[in-house]
């Protein structure tokens, strides 16, 4: 059984940072994962995604702010999250894809201005 468990967030004022992790139960060297978050009354939407060469992609909204990294030896992923903005509050559920989708059970991200 695979399990994501995240990690890190929390309340920060606006331009501060968070660093979000996620533990997986699975060995993650051969899979490839992302980062997603669901602000209230909105769909879940991508955030950054990290393939198993370590190629990365951001949405739009978080390029130049947010990096995503991930470390196989200890079968973990991070987001590192800078100059965090109002509309970044939103749970934040990471992802990884084995023979199917695994999600996290979320860790909610409150920004306050």
């Amino acid at each position: 059984q695979v399990q994501l468990v995240e990690s890190g967030g929390g309340l920060v004022q606006s331009g501060g940072s968070l660093r979000l992790s996620c533990a997986a139960s699975v060995r993650i060297l051969l899979f490839r994962m992302g980062w997603y978050r669901q602000a209230p009354g909105n769909q879940r939407e991508l955030v950054a995604a990290i393939t198993t060469a370590g190629n990365t992609n951001y949405a739009d909204s978080v390029k130049g702010r947010f990096t995503i990294s991930r470390d196989n030896a200890k079968n973990m992923m991070y987001l590192q999250m800078n100059s965090l903005k109002p509309e970044d509050t939103a749970v934040y559920y990471c992802k990884i894809i084995v023979d199917r989708e695994y999600w996290g059970q979320g860790t909610q991200v409150t920004v306050s201005s």
